[in-house]
């Protein structure tokens, strides 16, 4: 069988997210799939050749377009709905998209498209003028229909997309994303920020929807209320969108001084963070999965987050679930792991055992079987 991927997902300087997944699930579908054909579809006016050459094998062919993508993505797919991506690829047997893109295909191929998760439609205040102009200009229900199958990451997303959708139930798979465990070498950042151990940690990008100003409301009624307790807030991730008043309400904040934004960090970086922080708070209004608190897991970090979307059903009860709406249940919520060891030991062993349900290995062998049934 011939088997066509959108890999245009990787075109991103630094893979977090969806790239990450895309490259971390094909990586393990090449390594046990010994007897398909694989065709990885890129466009990029730039030349990207040389980070693809690595992918190119007996079995694994790159092929790449180089229009500048405005043009590719809505001149020819989206206004004149050519090229055929399975066509670029010299018409494979089938055609799986890890990400929603704008992209068309012949009758003759069978496609498979992953849906992550549909909080740009459940809540598009989260989200910039232009990001939602791309979503709609992307024609969902299109892409959604002509799909052969659809992969949602999580029983929550598979709700979404019959809820919204109306997509027949039997068309959807819930398929669990393996975790993403950093492989670099530790990179010390306590000099650079002056972290003391035992920090409230957040990781993700700085965007409404991750709900960062009310994590750091609730951090003021901590400390206000325990002056004994000098707990610095680490906030780790790259700047993202309508964010000017979580930067503004750091700035205002009577503990300001501790409260610590680092930017994008390394995944290095991103190891020291979670082995020298006293738990991960992630009080998110909406997540399609959630990398970060399994992340957080695998280090014995214990973890506080939402009781909403996806997160319930990723962690199980191997969290401190909260309602994001309520700043002084985040406040009561962090105070209690930070001085309850018994409950922290707890949950730092029942988040070891929740991360037996996710592995690359068992993701990639569950895509396989789609495939070939298709």
């Amino acid at each position: 069988m011939k088997i066509g991927v959108d890999i245009r997902a990787l075109m991103d300087e630094r893979y977090s997210g969806v790239p990450a997944y895309t490259e971390q699930l094909l990586r393990e579908i090449l390594r046990q799939d010994q007897e398909n054909e694989y065709y990885l579809f890129y466009n990029s006016f730039h030349d990207f050749s040389q980070r693809f050459a690595a992918w190119e094998g007996e079995r694994v062919k790159v092929v790449g377009t180089h229009y500048p993508n405005k043009i590719y993505n809505y001149l020819l797919q989206k206004i004149f709905r050519r090229p055929f991506l399975d066509r670029e690829l010299g018409e494979v047997d089938l055609f799986w998209s890890p990400h929603f893109n704008f992209s068309n295909f012949s009758s003759a191929t069978k496609s498979v498209l992953t849906v992550h998760d549909l909080s740009f439609l459940r809540a598009p205040e989260f989200f910039s003028g232009r990001k939602n102009l791309w979503h709609r200009l992307l024609g969902l229900k299109r892409l959604i229909a002509r799909a052969d199958a659809i992969v949602a990451i999580s029983e929550n997303t598979k709700f979404d997309l019959l809820d919204i959708f109306k997509v027949p139930a039997d068309k959807v798979q819930v398929i669990y994303s393996g975790l993403n465990l950093p492989a670099a070498a530790e990179v010390d950042l306590s000099s650079k920020y002056g972290l003391k151990n035992g920090f409230i940690l957040a990781i993700g990008t700085i965007e409404p929807r991750k709900n960062l100003d009310g994590l750091i409301l609730a951090y003021n009624i901590l400390r206000q209320d325990n002056p004994a307790l000098k707990v610095q807030l680490v906030l780790a991730g790259s700047s993202g969108w309508r964010n000017a008043h979580i930067y503004q309400l750091a700035k205002n904040s009577p503990f300001s001084q501790d409260i610590i934004f680092t930017g994008y960090v390394s995944e290095g970086e991103k190891i020291h963070l979670y082995r020298h922080a006293g738990l991960l708070a992630f009080p998110s209004f909406y997540e399609g999965f959630g990398f970060p608190p399994l992340e957080a897991m695998s280090y014995g970090l214990p973890v506080i987050a939402s009781n909403n979307s996806s997160l319930p059903e990723v962690l199980g009860g191997a969290a401190l679930l909260i309602n994001p709406i309520s700043v002084s249940e985040i406040a009561a919520a962090l105070k209690i792991v930070l001085s309850d060891d018994a409950l922290r030991n707890k949950l730092a062993a029942e988040g070891k055992k929740r991360l037996a349900l996710f592995s690359w290995e068992k993701t990639a062998k569950e895509y396989l079987g789609l495939f070939k049934k298709l």
